[in-house]
């Protein structure tokens, strides 16, 4: 049977899909089922289809299986067969932030580690991350997990699109950011800008969270990597006008009576 609604999702394009795939994630041999069904050959459509069923009815551990198998490798093969994604697949990944914890688990943290992560990936996958509502507590586990990873040029894009939705990030999250940065001291190739606009993209938004001690080294950082396009430079201007947060302002109390 499943193997004919596999030929059917090949050709689907709109539509109701087949009633043995709307229930196939209320069998324990689920996987099994969406293997016969031949999941590299659905549409588009049928993909954005099934990550709707199974974002909606699968357990969290289930649901980020699926994100792993099924939709990480077809998103990155309709990127790097077009150069974009279909419309179908784009959507198909907005549905899937429906369950931010195995998305994150399931689909975002493995092609970052994966250490493969093309930067139109990261640009087309994070334009869906920059575009919808992500709970904070998922988000920042993101950040300290792509924070502690080895550099990659997508890598900062994903950080510096975390960091522009403005959270209000707990100190940790704060400090991991600090030393992922600070972590390129000794490096002595030029940096690529991606790295200097993730740096700047931080310290806009949360210079008033560091310590002063974090400050002075970020401060030092930005004279051994610089940017001629004036990134540094305005780094260097949001700290220098920065109060950090184990610092009390001098005012004469006076001037608030």
């Amino acid at each position: 049977m499943y193997k004919e609604v596999g030929t059917v999702l090949k050709r689907y394009r709109s539509g109701k899909v087949p009633k043995a795939f709307k229930v196939i994630a209320q069998f324990k041999h689920w996987e099994d089922l969406v293997i016969l069904t031949e999941p590299e050959n659905w549409s588009a459509a049928a993909m954005y289809q099934a990550t709707r069923i199974f974002a909606a009815n699968l357990k969290e551990k289930m649901t980020q299986r699926f994100y792993n198998c099924v939709l990480l490798p077809r998103i990155r093969d309709d990127i790097d067969t077009y150069g974009r994604l279909n419309f179908h697949l784009y959507q198909a990944l907005r549905k899937a932030l429906f369950k931010p914890g195995a998305f994150f688990k399931g689909f975002l943290l493995p092609l970052c580690e994966s250490r493969t992560c093309t930067l139109r990936e990261a640009v087309i996958i994070g334009s869906v991350l920059a575009k919808n509502s992500i709970p904070v507590m998922h988000s920042c586990a993101a950040l300290l997990k792509i924070a502690e990873m080895e550099y990659s040029g997508a890598n900062s894009i994903f950080l510096r699109i975390f960091l522009d939705k403005k959270y209000a990030l707990p100190y940790r999250v704060i400090d991991a950011t600090v030393f992922h940065l600070l972590q390129f001291r000794n490096e002595r190739r030029e940096l690529p800008v991606l790295w200097h606009q993730a740096f700047l993209t931080f310290v806009q938004r949360y210079k008033k969270d560091i310590s002063s001690e974090q400050k002075e080294a970020l401060l030092e950082l930005t004279k051994q990597h610089s940017h001629s396009g004036g990134i540094t430079q305005e780094v260097r201007r949001e700290l220098n006008n920065s109060v950090c947060r184990d610092e009390e302002l001098d005012v004469p109390i006076n001037e608030f009576l």
